[in-house]
């Protein structure tokens, strides 16, 4: 009977250590007022090469189905 018990209990402390990330990701998002890495900049504000390049494809690829 005691095998049982080792054995929750050797559960229950590698649920403690599984679900710890978790835990302080929550705490972390409450202790911000909702802002759990900090001020961020919004999605999509910000410039880089690879959106420029993207952009550009899009469009000559829009210009050369409306030419045909």
């Amino acid at each position: 009977m005691s095998g049982i018990f080792e054995l929750a209990f050797l559960m229950i402390i590698i649920a403690c250590f599984a679900f710890a990330p978790l835990g302080y990701f929550i705490y972390m998002y409450v202790a911000k007022n909702g802002e759990p890495f900090g001020d961020t900049e919004p999605h999509g504000d910000s410039e880089s090469p690879v959106l420029k390049l993207a952009e550009k494809l899009i469009n000559s690829v829009k210009s050369r189905l409306s030419k045909n």
